[in-house]
């Protein structure tokens, strides 16, 4: 039996209530595939920011060293200004640990319904890789003559050669064991004079190592035009921090609700652990009712699985998704249904 330590932050708002499911089906398939899961719970959170001061204790990172991977629910609650506990839980663990990678499957479920009219599961299924660390979410920057009418903000993009380099070798290196083959640049150096002309020089240098691979790049106003009109075009797509994050919301859009939508923040090096949550929020307008859907969770553990070593027991996660999204009525009201967090993520659980 191969056993893991995993570090379990519910966090917020609905990530209370769809880890418990998340858990449940990973649990399932350890007793099915001989995975021994040790969950160690965090209790870091917004409620812990009002009660503390601080989204983690100050040797956060170091306790969560310890663990092989991370399973995260949600960060941000009311009451908490956002940019205070995305970098004070979030960003942090994302860059002291490496994870600069962002990996997001955007693919239409069997038993989903797009909102695509006439688009089914062949039509939407390829990947966001997505530049993690650096790119225009930097700390770089600031406010001056604040409240007065000479008011100026500042704030700075950071493209190293090593940031973007590095995800765009990701990206082709993963490309290549797809069918596919093909590798989409998400830019706009026809307005961003500077980083995105050299995000597209990097594009093109990476691309001249890979010859097999079959590249195209699009401005990113006109490339999420194409997400909805010819979701069927893409396979990998790579953007900077910036427009990845803007492209893997639209992306489960398409596919049919953006709460079934996994992803990965991951350390290729392995030299740290990566961390694996849906890409949702934490939805405070639902959170408390039990009417959250859990599949993100639930998608984002098989997504651990499979970067932990065991892609059998991660394809079946996602079969027992979209077994129970096929036979089943059970939806969660983001789906058009009635069922409850609990109900759809023991459903799952039965299946696999």
């Amino acid at each position: 039996m191969t056993s893991y330590r995993i570090a379990v932050l519910p966090g917020d708002g609905i990530g209370k209530e769809v880890v418990p499911e998340g858990i449940r089906v990973l649990e399932a398939a350890g007793r099915r595939f001989d995975i021994k899961f040790r969950w160690d719970t965090f209790p870091w959170s917004c409620e812990n920011y009002k009660r503390a001061g601080r989204m983690m204790p100050e040797d956060g990172i170091d306790q969560l060293r310890k663990n092989d991977a991370i399973f995260l629910g949600a960060v941000g609650f009311p009451g908490v200004p956002d940019h205070v506990s995305l970098w004070g839980l979030l960003i942090p663990i994302r860059r002291q640990m490496q994870q600069y990678i962002n990996l997001r499957p955007v693919r239409m479920l069997k038993g989903m319904v797009s909102p695509l009219r006439g688009r089914g599961p062949a039509d939407i299924d390829f990947l966001v890789v997505r530049e993690n660390n650096e790119g225009e979410y930097s700390e770089i920057g600031g406010r001056i003559y604040s409240g007065t009418e000479a008011e100026i903000v500042v704030q700075e993009t950071i493209f190293t050669r090593k940031g973007v380099d590095r995800v765009l070798r990701y990206a082709f290196e993963l490309a290549g064991k797809r069918d596919s083959k093909h590798v989409t640049s998400a830019t706009k150096s026809n307005g961003i004079i500077h980083t995105m002309t050299y995000w597209d020089e990097r594009f093109a240098a990476i691309a001249r190592e890979y010859p097999d691979i079959r590249t195209d790049q699009y401005h990113i106003d006109i490339l999420t035009a194409h997400f909805v009109l010819h979701p069927d075009w893409f396979d990998l797509v790579v953007g900077s921090n910036l427009f990845g994050d803007i492209l893997s919301d639209l992306g489960p859009a398409i596919a049919g609700a953006i709460g079934i939508a996994p992803s990965a923040n991951i350390n290729p090096t392995r030299e740290y652990p990566s961390m694996f949550e849906p890409v949702h929020g934490s939805a405070p307008d639902i959170a408390g009712q039990g009417i959250a859907n859990p599949i993100g969770q639930i998608w984002s553990g098989a997504m651990m699985l499979d970067h932990l070593g065991h892609p059998e027991a991660a394809l079946a996660v996602e079969e027992a998704i979209e077994t129970v999204l096929e036979s089943t009525s059970l939806r969660t009201p983001d789906m058009g249904g009635t069922a409850t967090t609990v109900e759809l993520g023991a459903a799952i659980a039965e299946a696999l």
